[in-house]
């Protein structure tokens, strides 16, 4: 691979539609060359496909999560109620426990995008006696029989 074989592949690696003569005429040679280059580096497998980068839409992800509350000792026995009513607003959680164990609370969030998972922790952030926030992102759902 000489100097001309590398301008190509970096012409292409920025936009793989370039024409064949704007490529020609970017690294100085002709268009039955570039073409002959271009040819040989896909037979050598050096060039393996040409694809679009797509960005996703972040709106179209989907993001769910369960998110552990724990509040300072009895605070939530005196204020839970208090603090699932103001839960019950936010949009996007579907559900509200209280719970044994460790964890005063457990959440089910279904949201569109982190920005709207962070949004919601910044919200429940702010309770005054809330000690910390757990947040487990489901990875994959292998069955669901709620749905």
């Amino acid at each position: 691979m000489d100097k001309f074989d590398k301008q190509i592949l970096s012409i292409l690696r920025v936009d793989a539609r370039r024409t064949v003569s704007e490529i020609a005429r970017d690294v100085s040679l002709s268009r039955s060359a570039v073409t002959a280059r271009i040819r040989k580096l896909e037979q050598d497998k050096v060039i393996l496909g040409y694809h679009a980068d797509i960005a996703e839409a972040e709106s179209d992800i989907g993001v769910t999560a369960y998110l552990a509350l724990k509040f300072d000792t009895s605070a939530c026995s005196q204020h839970c109620e208090a603090y699932a009513a103001d839960i019950y607003t936010i949009d996007g959680v579907k559900w509200c426990h209280a719970i044994s164990g460790e964890t005063d609370m457990m959440l089910y969030v279904d949201v569109p995008n982190m920005a709207r998972l962070n949004k919601i922790r910044e919200h429940i952030q702010a309770y005054p006696e809330l000690k910390q926030v757990i947040t487990h992102t489901v990875l994959t759902e292998f069955f669901n029989t709620s749905k």
